[in-house]
């Protein structure tokens, strides 16, 4: 039911079938008048996985009579890792999990703009910036990231799995 819960989930499964170090992550977007929705179910707001055009008028219709002040809302990201244990049994042994969190705030507009991007690029504008996401070049956008942010996050706990610490 959550972000971090579908990483996990994910990177959980990797490490089972591998028995390796596995990453995983889970996002969407969070709307701040919808508490938090549609969240995990962003992908198939409207009905239909991966329909983004039909998931993007959705969020605008649901919207619609919403002040442009309370139209806030974010790219969320769980970026989970999972170390495989050596399966002798002991809760020490069962392995390790660590999630981490990144976010990209802003402001949905009443209109989508740029034509870069997928999903709800179109509609977010990042905090501090007078484009939607789908406007930002990739290098733009990648240095805002909310999975960038996640993942610079994870990195240390990846290092120390990779390392054998």
């Amino acid at each position: 039911m959550t972000f971090a819960e579908n990483s996990l989930l994910k990177a959980r499964a990797v490490a089972q079938a591998t028995g390796l170090v596995a990453i995983a992550d889970d996002s969407g977007l969070a709307v701040d008048v919808l508490g938090g929705a549609p969240g995990i179910f962003s992908a198939r707001w409207a009905g239909r996985h991966g329909d983004d055009a039909a998931n993007l008028q959705l969020l605008l219709d649901q919207l619609a009579d919403v002040p442009d002040e309370f139209r806030g809302a974010a790219f969320v990201c769980a970026a989970a890792l999972a170390v495989p244990g050596s399966g002798a049994g002991s809760a020490a042994e069962e392995g390790r999990e660590v999630v981490e969190y990144g976010q990209l705030e802003g402001t949905l507009l009443r209109e989508p703009r740029g034509a870069g991007g997928f999903g709800y690029d179109p509609v977010l504008q990042p905090s501090g910036l007078d484009r939607s996401c789908a406007e930002l070049s990739s290098e733009e956008k990648n240095a805002i990231s909310h999975r960038g942010h996640a993942f610079r996050a994870l990195l240390p706990a990846i290092v120390e799995a990779l390392s054998g610490r």
